[in-house]
């Protein structure tokens, strides 16, 4: 029998593939990294509208960790370039499609053109997002403390010292308060513990946190909450302390009152800012319902381990104390004890004095007479 002819399906499949990989550079979609061959260059200009030179430079080191690029956005995704010719210079059109935030974020985009900060384009001043949220290096403020977030966001334009006259102690409420608690109310909220180690007068970092305890982030939980119920109960927060002291670690914990990365936190409004003192200071704020310790990882994650809200009432958590909001117990006794003590040693004085009363007379008229 002859041998069957052999098929070319194989040999023709290998070279239409060597051919299209060796087709122009136009041809395919480029990856972030390699759009960094030229941005990535600090000398990298053009001519903007107005005569000026524009920068043109990203700075990967930064771009690499932000939220868009670890969620795997191209840069074409934004800015409309779907491919590159490597023959031309520049390698795509230097008029490029407006990025669109809202394309993407459709929720912030609802909630922030009900906000007075989309309401100024009236007025003729045009806040875009990338204002607040920079170009490139947009990050997941989950990581980020309460003067983080107000650098980066709301001082940039903002100046509250001159405002807010009728808040009682301003510069403590700014340090412990993230501005859009009180003006996006309805967003929610969460108490940020962050443990501040007094040896070395600094916030520890996650991996020395994880050090100290001698754990992993994803053994953190389950050493901690020992009866497995997803939050951490007084008592485990005091062994918690406990085991820190014990490994030469002696600190306290601070608190910070941040609002929840929601839509919802873009829609601020003129006039409709929480100015009840009582929103905060009382004992069932709900403001206070949900305290966190909170693990921030390299790659911008972050892991929340639910806290009793007791434990805002530990002599732990000296850095935050809201007047009737949050009561340290330990000073509620000691203030007990001083009025009680106070009434004690006036009563057993009094009541020795009475007591010794007909002795302190026989006494005294004896002395006279021995002076007769």
């Amino acid at each position: 029998m002859p041998d069957r002819p052999r098929t070319l399906a194989p040999l023709t499949t290998l070279v239409f593939l060597s051919l299209l990989l060796a087709a122009p550079s136009g041809g395919r979609a480029y990856e972030n990294e390699e759009c960094m061959d030229c941005h990535g260059d600090k000398d990298l200009t053009r001519s903007a509208s107005e005569g000026m030179r524009q920068s043109l430079w990203v700075d990967y080191e930064k771009f690499k960790y932000s939220i868009h690029n670890i969620n795997a956005i191209a840069c074409n995704d934004c800015h409309g370039i779907e491919t590159l010719d490597l023959e031309q210079d520049p390698p795509h059109p230097t008029s490029t499609a407006a990025v669109r935030c809202f394309g993407c974020h459709e929720e912030e985009g609802e909630a922030y053109k009900n906000s007075v900060h989309y309401q100024m384009s009236s007025r003729g001043v045009s806040i875009p997002c990338f204002a607040c949220h920079e170009y490139h290096y947009t990050s997941r403020l989950e990581v980020s403390t309460v003067s983080q977030r107000e650098n980066n966001f709301c001082l940039k334009c903002h100046e509250p010292s001159k405002f807010h006259d009728w808040l009682p102690q301003k510069e403590t409420h700014f340090a412990h308060v993230e501005c859009v608690v009180c003006h996006a109310p309805d967003a929610p909220r969460h108490i940020d513990l962050e443990f501040y180690d007094l040896v070395r007068e600094r916030f520890l970092t996650t991996a020395e946190k994880l050090e100290a305890l001698q754990t992993d982030a994803d053994g953190f939980v389950d050493l901690l909450d020992r009866d497995g119920n997803g939050i951490l109960d007084m008592k485990e927060f005091e062994d918690m302390v406990l085991v820190m002291r014990q490994r030469g670690v002696r600190g306290t914990f601070r608190g910070e009152l941040l609002s929840e990365v929601q839509p919802v936190v873009h829609h601020v409004k003129r006039g409709e800012a929480k100015r009840s003192c009582e929103t905060c200071h009382m004992p069932t704020s709900p403001f206070f319902a949900e305290v966190n310790i909170t693990l921030k990882h390299d790659d911008g994650t972050v892991t929340h381990l639910p806290v009793e809200r007791r434990v805002l009432e530990s002599y732990y958590v000296n850095h935050f104390y809201a007047l009737g909001g949050t009561r340290v117990r330990i000073l509620d006794k000691i203030g007990f004890l001083l009025p009680v003590g106070g009434v004690l040693v006036v009563g057993l004085h009094l009541g020795a004095r009475i007591a010794t009363a007909p002795r302190r007379r026989k006494e005294k008229g004896r002395t006279q007479r021995d002076r007769r």
